[in-house]
């Protein structure tokens, strides 16, 4: 079971990409599913619960990509939105108390992702290891903390566009069928990391884009 479990719609500001683009993307991209995970909202998770029961041979987890006052954290499987911008170790705590999952986004990113120090101690259930739009050394290193935490390792796109669905993903046991299963497996750290980092040319061109995004929506923090 292969599952991008970091994708954004356009009920992301950064985002261009429809859910219905994403669904439909995930068979040529060879996965059995995907979590939307927009920026500080679950307003999609409406849409994305209509798709599952069209979609029934998919997976389709409802998150949602948090952000807290030490960067980003991927959440699963909650049906309130958490609080936005507060401490990281609040929001963790939070999730949990409402039987969800927390995985740190996309660690030692400059922009939105925690330091080292936290990726060591925070008490989340995982470590996004294979960020699509992470470089290798970065991914690598947080690959390393997971493993050596014994947490749930994963891969996510963190696609913005139809053709990034599916750059990285996350590997389930067989036997995880449904949204629950998944999220049991999450929590007992039984998930392996898949895809591809960005390399030297692409986050050149990420970063231009990504700046202009920012300039286009007045600098205004996700």
């Amino acid at each position: 079971m292969r599952l991008d479990l970091h994708v954004h719609s356009t009920r992301s500001p950064d985002s261009r990409l429809a859910i219905e683009q994403a669904v439909d993307r995930l068979g040529p991209a060879g996965l059995q599913g995907l979590a939307l995970t927009d920026h500080n909202t679950i307003a999609g998770h409406r849409r994305l619960g209509e798709l599952a029961e069209r979609y029934s041979m998919y997976r389709l987890v409802p998150g949602v990509e948090v952000s807290t006052r030490e960067g980003h954290l991927l959440v699963y499987g909650v049906t309130e939105l958490p609080p936005i911008r507060a401490p990281l170790a609040e929001t963790v705590d939070w999730v949990r108390a409402h039987n969800g999952v927390s995985v740190l986004a996309h660690p030692l990113r400059w922009a939105h992702g925690v330091g080292q120090s936290l990726m060591e101690r925070t008490g989340v259930d995982g470590i996004e290891g294979i960020n699509g739009h992470n470089g290798e050394t970065a991914n690598a290193r947080a690959e390393l903390v997971a493993a050596r935490r014994q947490l749930a390792v994963t891969g996510g796109s963190d696609a913005h566009i139809v053709g990034g669905v599916g750059r990285a993903y996350t590997e389930f046991p067989e036997d995880a069928r449904s949204v629950e299963e998944l999220l049991e497996a999450l929590r007992r750290g039984s998930t392996t990391a898949g895809g591809r980092s960005l390399r030297t040319g692409e986050r050149v061109r990420l970063a231009i884009g990504t700046a202009l995004r920012r300039a286009s929506r007045g600098f205004g923090p996700i």
